[in-house]
C-alpha cells in the first residue's frame, strides 16, 4: 500500500479519480484492512492435530484464524446475517478436526442465538436445527465420546448424542432454577456427568440429566457461576467460578470451598482453564486480569496488569508455557514463559470501532483515526504511508474520541465521551479546551434561549459526549450531548448550551452564515450564524438522524436510518433522494471539498456512493466487502470505516 507523496500526485490522481469513479469496472479494486490492530476479543480454539492452527472468536459474529499458533491473524468467517452474535465458544472434534462447533448469543436480541457447525474446516456454516433460536451461553464437548454435545441456553439444558445431528432437552421444562445456563462441564471419564452452572449457583446430574440436584454446599447463595472445569486425571477435583470467587470441590461438587487469594474486586472470573500437562495449575481470567495457582488452588499470584479483562485462555499442549489470552479492547496477549511476561499478538486482528478519519493537512501520507470502547487501547491512532500505527493518546485519559477534526496550522481537535481536547503540531500530550475561563459571545446567541453562565459553560461543555466539530474560517461549531457550542477563538473561551430547548445533539454543520444541526428526530436552523434558530418541518417517514452536510451552495443533506433526504430551501421543504442511494440504513453522507462531490455510505451494504450533481443522481461505487460507517478521502485513497472491523483502505 502506498499513499501520495506530494500535493502535485495528489491532484492528478483527482482528475484520474472522476474518471474511475463513472467506471463501475475501475471502482471495483481490492480493498485492504489497515487496522488499527486489537480490540475486543472473545474465546479461543486449536487443533487439536494442529495446535499451531488456532481459532478466534468475536463479539461480532467474525472468526479469525492463525496457522502460526497466534502470531498473525486473517479473517475466516462470519456467523449469522448480522454483527450482534457474540461467540464465546469454539469447539473442535479431536477425532475429526474437520468438524467445528460454535455457539453464539445475540446481544440484540438477548434471547435468541443458535449453534453453528461446520464439517469442512470452517469453510461452510450452518445453524443446527435444534438450538436455532435459543440464546446459547455454554457448550460442552464430552472427552470420552466427541458426538456428545450438551449445549445450555436461557431456557435450560440440551444435549445431543450424535454430533448436533438432532438435540433433546435434558432440564426439566420451565424449571424455576434450573436456567439462565452460563457454564457447563462435563466429565471427562463418564459422559452422563454433567455440571451445570446458572446466573443462581450450580446444578449437577449423573445420570444424562434424567434427574438433577443443586450443588450449593460452601458457595455463597447470590453467585453466578461463570465457569466451570473437572480435573482430567482426577474428576473429584471441580473448580467453579463465580461472582463472589472461585471455589473449589473436592468431592465431585458435594462440598465447595472458597479459594483465598483473590481480591474481592477481581471476583469477576469468567474463565478458569486447566493446564492439560499439569493439574495443579489453573488459570483464572478475571475481569481484573490473570491468575494463577501452581499448587492446585491453595495460593494464587496476579500475573497480568489489573486492567486487563480476561475471557478466555489458550494453553498450548505442545508447551504449556505458551499462553494466549482473549481480552476486552487490548485483543490477544501471548506468553511464552508461562505467564511471567506478556506482549500483543494482534498482527492481522483488527477488531476495532472507528468513529472518525482524518487526513493530516500537513503530511500527505499520514491520516488520524479516532476509537471508541477502547479506553486506554484506543483514542487516537495515526498511520503513516509504509509505516505501523501510533497511539497519539496521551492526556486523554481513555476517554472514547467521537469526532477529529484538524485547523489549517496542524492543531488536532478530539471530540470525547467529556469534553474537547486539542493536541498541537507535533506535541505528544492532549490538554483539555476547559483550562480558560469561558465568556458570552453574541454571535452565538439562539432565540428562545437562556445562555448559560460563564463558568457553566465550559463545566457543562467538558462534561459533555462532544460528536461533532465543524470548523469554519474562526468558528468552531461543536454538537454534544448538553447542546451546541461554539469558539470563536481556537477553543480558547466558548459560549452555548441548548438550542430551543434541545441538548442532544449528533451533528453540526455550517456553511457561510448558514449553521444546520440535528438530534436524533430533529434539524434545527440558523440563517445568522447562530443568533436565531428555527425548528425545521421533517417528513413523516423520518425518525432517526444518522448525520448530515451542507454543500457549498447550501444545500442541506441528512443520512437516516430511512434513507437520504435533501433540502435546497434551508430547510423548508424537503425530498427523499430515491435516485441511486439505498432507501434504508444510510450511515453517513458528506461533501468533500476535493473531489467537490457528495460521499454516502451505507450499514447494509459495502458499496460506496456517490453524486457530482448536488445528490440528484448518484452512481454505485466499488463494493467494499464491509458494511460500512463513514468515508473519507485521504490523499488520493478512499478510507472508509467499518462497524467493528477498524479502517479499510483502497489498495
Amino acid at each position: 500500500m502506498t499513499l501520495n507523496k506530494t500535493v502535485s500526485i495528489r491532484a492528478r490522481y483527482w482528475i484520474v479519480l472522476l474518471g474511475f469513479l463513472l467506471c463501475s469496472p475501475l471502482w471495483a479494486e481490492q480493498w485492504k484492512l489497515l487496522g488499527p490492530n486489537g480490540g475486543d476479543a472473545r474465546s479461543l480454539a486449536y487443533d487439536p492435530k494442529d495446535p499451531a492452527h488456532i481459532f478466534l472468536g468475536t463479539s461480532t459474529g467474525s472468526i479469525f484464524v492463525s496457522t502460526d499458533g497466534g502470531q498473525v491473524w486473517s479473517n475466516f468467517a462470519h456467523l449469522g446475517s448480522g454483527d450482534d452474535y457474540v461467540l464465546d465458544h469454539i469447539l473442535i472434534d479431536p477425532k475429526n478436526t474437520a468438524t467445528i462447533f460454535v455457539s453464539a448469543w445475540n446481544v440484540e436480541d438477548t434471547k435468541s442465538g443458535d449453534v453453528f457447525r461446520s464439517l469442512d474446516e470452517g469453510k461452510t456454516w450452518a445453524p443446527l436445527p435444534g438450538m436455532h433460536d435459543k440464546s446459547i451461553r455454554a457448550l460442552a464437548m464430552a472427552a470420552s465420546d466427541s458426538k456428545v454435545l450438551v449445549s445450555g441456553s436461557l431456557d435450560g439444558v440440551y444435549r445431543s448424542q450424535d454430533a448436533g445431528e438432532s438435540w433433546q432437552r435434558i432440564s426439566p421444562l420451565n424449571h424455576p432454577e434450573l436456567k439462565n445456563i452460563e457454564s457447563l462441564a462435563i466429565d471427562p471419564q463418564d459422559p452422563n456427568v454433567i455440571y451445570a452452572g446458572t446466573w443462581h449457583l450450580a446444578w449437577k446430574t449423573t445420570d444424562g440429566g434424567l434427574t438433577w440436584r443443586h450443588i450449593n454446599q460452601g458457595m455463597i447463595d447470590d453467585s453466578d457461576v461463570f465457569s466451570i472445569i473437572v480435573d482430567p486425571t482426577n474428576p473429584a477435583n471441580v473448580y467453579a467460578s463465580a461472582c463472589s470467587g472461585i471455589y473449589k470441590s473436592e468431592n465431585a461438587g458435594e462440598l465447595f470451598r472458597k479459594i483465598q487469594g483473590i481480591p474481592f474486586s477481581a471476583r469477576r472470573t469468567r474463565i478458569l482453564r486447566g493446564d492439560p500437562s499439569n493439574p495443579s495449575v489453573v488459570y483464572a481470567g478475571t475481569t481484573q486480569g490473570l491468575w494463577k495457582t501452581a499448587n492446585a488452588g491453595k495460593t494464587w499470584k496476579q500475573i497480568t496488569n489489573s486492567e486487563i479483562v480476561v475471557n478466555d485462555v489458550l494453553i498450548d499442549p505442545r508447551n504449556s508455557s505458551r499462553l494466549l489470552l482473549a481480552t476486552d479492547r487490548g485483543g490477544v496477549m501471548q506468553s511464552d514463559n508461562g505467564g511471567l511476561s506478556f506482549s500483543s499478538s494482534n498482527h492481522g486482528y483488527t477488531h476495532r470501532y472507528v468513529t472518525a478519519i482524518l487526513a493530516d493537512v500537513k503530511n500527505p501520507d499520514t491520516i488520524f483515526v479516532g476509537l471508541a470502547n477502547d479506553r486506554e487501547w484506543g483514542g487516537v491512532f495515526s498511520f503513516r504511508d509504509r509505516g505501523a500505527w501510533q497511539q497519539k493518546s496521551a492526556g486523554l485519559g481513555g476517554r472514547d474520541v467521537f469526532a477529529l477534526k484538524q485547523t489549517p496550522n496542524g492543531t488536532l481537535i478530539a471530540g470525547t465521551n467529556h469534553g474537547i481536547f486539542v493536541l498541537d503540531r507535533d506535541g505528544h500530550t492532549w490538554r483539555p479546551s476547559n483550562d480558560i475561563k469561558a465568556k458570552k459571545s453574541p454571535i452565538q446567541r439562539a432565540a428562545k434561549t437562556k445562555l448559560l453562565d460563564p463558568p457553566s459553560v465550559t463545566d457543562a461543555l467538558m462534561n459533555a459526549r462532544v460528536n461533532d466539530i465543524d470548523i469554519a474560517s474562526n468558528r468552531w461549531l461543536v454538537a454534544t450531548s448538553a447542546g451546541l457550542f461554539t469558539s470563536m477563538d481556537a477553543g480558547s473561551t466558548w459560549n452555548g448550551g441548548p438550542v430551543l430547548g434541545r441538548s442532544d445533539f449528533v451533528s453540526a454543520h455550517s456553511a457561510g452564515s448558514l449553521l444546520v444541526a440535528a438530534t436524533h428526530t430533529e434539524i434545527l436552523l440558523s440563517g445568522d450564524e447562530g443568533t436565531n434558530w428555527q425548528l425545521a418541518r421533517l417528513p413523516a417517514q423520518l425518525s432517526s438522524i444518522r448525520g448530515l452536510t451542507i454543500t457549498p451552495d447550501a444545500e442541506v443533506f441528512i443520512a437516516s436510518r430511512e434513507g437520504a433526504f435533501r433540502s435546497s430551501n434551508s430547510g423548508k421543504t424537503w425530498e427523499r433522494i430515491s435516485n441511486g442511494l439505498p432507501q434504508t440504513d444510510l450511515s453517513f453522507i458528506a461533501y468533500d471539498d476535493s473531489a467537490k462531490a457528495l460521499l454516502a455510505t451505507s450499514l447494509s451494504t459495502g458499496v460506496i456512493f456517490r453524486s457530482d450533481d448536488g445528490g440528484r443522481s448518484w452512481q454505485s461505487g466499488p463494493d467494499s466487502g464491509y458494511p460500512l460507517r463513514r468515508i473519507a478521502v485521504a490523499h488520493g485513497r478512499l478510507v472508509a470505516a467499518t462497524p467493528f472491523d477498524g479502517v479499510i483502505i483502497q489498495q
